[in-house]
């Protein structure tokens, strides 16, 4: 009987033994750390802005004025004590005029139609626009204020008093990456902020890298570059928090998403089927015991 026993422990399968052998508790609290340190890294990483109780902030709002650019458009209104006077420079006005506007409804990013009022203006190429009775008027390094006040000089030759009003309607920075919206997005008054702007886009996902965000800016035809770091405060004095017209931002992922998106797309399959052997094993280990 024994020299029988022996034999069956003997053909017991060789992962059994294997299980046997493993330290399983030890292997449990390992992971246990393991996942624990990765966590506290995590939450470390998404913080926003860490310092800024010891950052002054100096940035000016007259910093979030853009110069006007090839492309924009512009609604320009013009009034006075006497309408009839006005006249001869609102003679592109259309009350049907419509421009398409960012709106957000129910969570979901839409471009809708809203009525213009007045009549509206492009930008050329040269940066121009043909404006009636003064013909081209050049917008080259003006933002909306200087332009306006630029337009009241030319008026009042003809018009006492003039009221002038211009609005930049196109005004559009777009957010990619690691952001929960991705997207082109409308500004109707044409200012925002970088912090502004990424909670328009629903804010960074967990995986987007926090301190290094890439600005691109387009200026009278010159593309830059910055290199953003969201987890401090400083970049509040930095000319990039009020963005600028045609402004792209990019969040880049993080190693995890990068190392993800690497992944074999079977990868599932094969963790399942490991899953249903190990249960097994388990099961057989379980069995011998007893």
């Amino acid at each position: 009987m024994k020299h029988n026993s022996s034999r069956h422990q003997n053909n017991k399968p060789t992962f059994v033994k294997i299980f046997k052998t493993m330290n399983i508790r030890n292997f449990v609290a390992a992971s246990a750390v393991a996942v624990t340190l990765a966590s506290c890294t995590a939450r470390q990483e998404l913080n926003y802005m860490k310092d800024i109780e010891n950052v002054a902030l100096e940035n000016s709002v007259k910093n979030s004025r853009s110069t006007l650019q090839p492309g924009d458009q512009l609604i320009i209104t013009v009034s006075a004590k006497d309408l009839d006077v006005v006249k001869p420079f609102n003679q592109n006005y259309s009350s049907t005029a419509t421009v398409a506007q960012y709106t957000q409804a129910s969570g979901n990013n839409q471009f809708q139609p809203v009525p213009a009022s007045g009549p509206t203006y492009q930008v050329d190429t040269d940066g121009n626009i043909d404006f009636p009775q003064l013909g081209s008027v050049n917008t080259k390094g003006e933002n909306v204020e200087s332009f306006k006040r630029k337009l009241v000089d030319g008026i009042s030759k003809y018009v006492k008093e003039p009221v002038v009003e211009v609005r930049l309607i196109n005004f559009k920075i777009a957010i990619m990456g690691e952001v929960n919206k991705p997207g082109t997005y409308v500004i109707p008054d044409g200012t925002v902020t970088l912090p502004q702007a990424l909670a328009l886009a629903g804010d960074l996902t967990t995986f987007g890298v926090r301190n290094n965000i890439l600005l691109v800016r387009t200026v009278d035809g010159k593309i830059t570059q910055e290199r953003i770091d969201f987890s401090s405060a400083k970049f509040f004095n930095s000319p990039s928090y009020y963005l600028k017209q045609n402004d792209l931002i990019y969040v880049q992922p993080n190693s995890v998403r990068e190392r993800a998106a690497r992944i074999d797309p079977n990868t599932g399959l094969y963790i399942s089927v490991a899953s249903v052997i190990a249960s097994i094993a388990l099961g057989v280990l379980a069995l011998t015991r007893n």
